[in-house]
């Protein structure tokens, strides 16, 4: 179901706005994730690049807005959202649930004929198209749902598990996240026109490397899969080798030079 939009703005955090960047990089976070967990990636990052970090209702300054619980919805929202930001070149980044969305939303722009990413940075999720191993969790009783999930990923805090009260904040939001983890369903398409750029965790419990190279399947384009050390969140544990990564296939785009953000008419 399409969700009534919001102001633009509230949708979008740019950690350090880049009025001289020439490209834009849109971050989706994982599940029960926010935009702050990129609020430090501009230091890392070419300085052509302005990090957009989305900022999905239900988390941080969007807590008491009803959190999406499908990812048709989530991406028919964004693409109507984010359509006055692709005004230059920008490209996707996302990691689990994140990877997901920002693979759906570049299929969502094709279908509308409007411009596609340069590039897509997909990170901690198993290709679209391979069947999910794991069973379903969204529906599972409160004890249940949280042991399943600090067994899988590791990811909840020992304060967040230790506060009845935090987690009853929490709970929900996870537990849409996953709705749309849990019934998404691959609808096959024409690949990608686009390069693909994967990351993995090599201990991930719950991601495999034979699972990340089927993404593979999804571009016409260059694709590359590297496997970082640490587990589902190695986005956290080893985020310098992750920004490096990305570094280097950014600065390697041939980006135009004599347009600038500061041009564009930004919500």
């Amino acid at each position: 179901m399409l969700k009534e939009t919001t102001a633009a703005g509230s949708w979008i955090v740019v950690p350090k706005s880049n009025p001289r960047a020439r490209l834009r990089l849109f971050c989706f976070p994982y599940s029960g994730g926010g935009a702050s967990i990129f609020r430090t990636w501009p230091e890392s990052l070419p300085e052509a690049v302005e990090v957009c970090a989305v900022q999905l209702p239900g988390r941080e300054n969007r807590l008491r807005e009803a959190p999406f619980t499908d990812v048709p919805g989530v991406v028919q929202t964004l693409a109507e959202v984010l359509r006055p930001y692709l005004t230059v070149p920008f490209a996707f980044f996302g990691h689990s649930l994140g990877a997901l969305i920002g693979f759906e939303l570049a299929r969502q722009l094709r279908k509308q004929n409007v411009q596609s990413p340069i590039h897509l940075f997909v990170s901690g999720k198993r290709a679209p198209q391979i069947p999910d191993r794991l069973p379903s969790v969204y529906q599972l009783p409160d004890s249940e749902f949280i042991e399943e999930m600090h067994h899988r990923y590791g990811g909840i805090p020992q304060a967040v598990l230790q506060s009845p009260g935090v987690m009853q904040i929490f709970l929900p939001l996870l537990r849409a996240d996953f709705s749309m983890n849990d019934t998404y369903a691959y609808v096959d398409g024409k690949p990608l026109d686009c390069p693909i750029s994967c990351f993995g965790g090599l201990y991930d419990p719950a991601v495999r490397e034979e699972d990340l190279a089927g993404w593979r399947n999804q571009t016409k384009c260059s694709f590359t899969l590297r496997m970082i050390p640490g587990g589902h969140f190695f986005i956290h544990d080893a985020s310098a080798s992750l920004l490096h990564a990305l570094s280097d296939d950014l600065t390697k785009k041939e980006l135009p030079t004599t347009r600038s953000i500061s041009n564009v008419s930004t919500p």
